[in-house]
């Protein structure tokens, strides 16, 4: 079991490590056969895959529904044409629509401004009967929304911590 430490860092075993071997040499003509080998199996691959082909696997979205695609020619619309009577009823549609809705939204800001504006007054009247009333009236009530946390809230800053502000230096080491 592994101890959690402060601020988050985290030991972890050291590995161990050992120097690396010494590379014999190798005869030359062996390191061709091998590298002749590995290109002449890879050529072998690639004449496989031309042969057999890339099958890729059916995909519905992409293949669609063969029997729409049979009726194809039978479920086609004509393309309509529009007379400018249409077209011309359409546009006034649409002006009547956006009337309509520009009248609904003023209404609305309307309500809300006028129940902002009483509820001020309803304050100011009862800022006018006693303090300790509007106080409680004005006050956040906790339990409205339910919320609870535990832990601190605040941490305590860390003595001389040097905050990151996009500049690093750079510690690696180069061996």
């Amino acid at each position: 079991m592994q101890l959690q430490a402060p601020l988050a860092f985290h030991l972890t075993p050291s590995l161990a490590g050992e120097p690396m071997k010494k590379k014999r040499k190798m005869d030359q003509n062996i390191l061709i056969q091998r590298e002749l080998k590995k290109k002449r199996k890879i050529e072998k691959m690639i004449r496989r895959l031309e042969k057999l082909g890339r099958k890729l696997k059916p995909v519905d979205e992409i293949n669609g529904n063969f029997k729409m695609k049979k009726e194809r020619e039978l479920r086609q619309r004509e393309e309509t044409v529009l007379t400018e009577e249409v077209i011309e009823e359409r546009a006034l549609l649409l002006k009547e629509w956006s009337r309509y809705k520009l009248l609904q939204y003023k209404i609305e800001c309307r309500a809300i401004k006028t129940a902002a504006l009483s509820q001020q007054e309803a304050l100011n009247e009862l800022r006018g009967e006693s303090e300790d009333l509007y106080y409680n009236a004005v006050r956040i009530d906790e339990g409205l929304v339910p919320f609870s946390c535990q832990g601190p809230v605040e941490t305590p800053p860390i003595k001389d911590y040097d905050s990151p502000d996009g500049e690093y230096i750079d510690t690696t080491k180069v061996f």
